[in-house]
């Protein structure tokens, strides 16, 4: 099937709707910020290993999380108690963390430099932030990433280098998703973990209508938290 290339002299996509069976929308272009945005706007993101040109997927179907499905059970609730947490505080490890922990039936990483560049820009924008998994307050040992599109968080990676530092960072989020007014989590491929904390596969139709209604929408609030409090 023929995929369209993106031209690094503009910004535009074609249809997500267009996707291939696979779900890749194009390739090429760059990871100009700009260009970034753009994608998530329209229900699209980057997804290639480094001796692949970049490709746009917009998959079918979509996961999402809707913030009253995730499931937090007993011992996660538990497990949060040993951790310390905060927000946008140590963004580009994050990052870097999430490149670089291994994870099983994975080879290598998607994240590569320039990514990391794009979304340092985009984190400095206030665009894409990050929640961190404190042990003793000061040794980050877990944490995720993502940028938000209007009234969605768009996860990106999670690692973990204690056991539920990266579902008690999640939970974090969640709980103040909730109290900010977001809309919902675009987990967007679908994962047996994920799934497991209340992630839900969706039609992709449905998740761009969703994503349409709420991505224009802004929400004022303060992303540099600190938190020890667990109910």
């Amino acid at each position: 099937m023929y995929l369209p290339q993106l031209s690094k002299h503009s910004l535009t996509f074609p249809d997500p709707r267009d996707a291939n069976e696979d779900g890749i929308v194009a390739w090429g272009g760059d990871l100009n910020p700009s260009r970034l945005i753009r994608a998530y706007q329209n229900g699209i993101f980057p997804w290639y290993s480094n001796q692949d040109p970049i490709l746009w997927w917009s998959t079918d179907p979509r996961l999402i999380m809707e913030l009253n499905d995730f499931k937090l059970s007993r011992s996660l609730r538990k497990s949060m108690k040993k951790f310390t947490y905060k927000f946008d505080t140590n963004f580009k490890e994050v990052m870097q963390k999430c490149a670089t922990t291994k994870r099983e039936g994975q080879n290598g990483s998607w994240i590569n430099n320039e990514l990391i560049e794009s979304f340092e820009i985009l984190h400095g924008m206030g665009i894409a932030h990050s929640v961190e998994s404190y042990n003793n307050d000061r040794i980050l040992v877990g944490g995720l990433y993502g940028l938000v599109i209007g009234k969605v968080f768009c996860g990106e990676s999670m690692f973990a280098h204690m056991s539920d530092a990266s579902k008690a960072a999640y939970a974090i989020l969640i709980r103040h998703l909730k109290e900010w007014g977001y809309d919902f989590v675009d987990c967007q491929v679908p994962t047996e973990h994920l799934k497991s904390l209340g992630a839900k596969e969706v039609a992709r139709e449905y998740f761009l209508m969703r994503l349409e209604k709420v991505n224009t929408d802004s929400l004022n609030h303060d992303w540099t938290i600190n938190t020890k409090l667990i109910d």
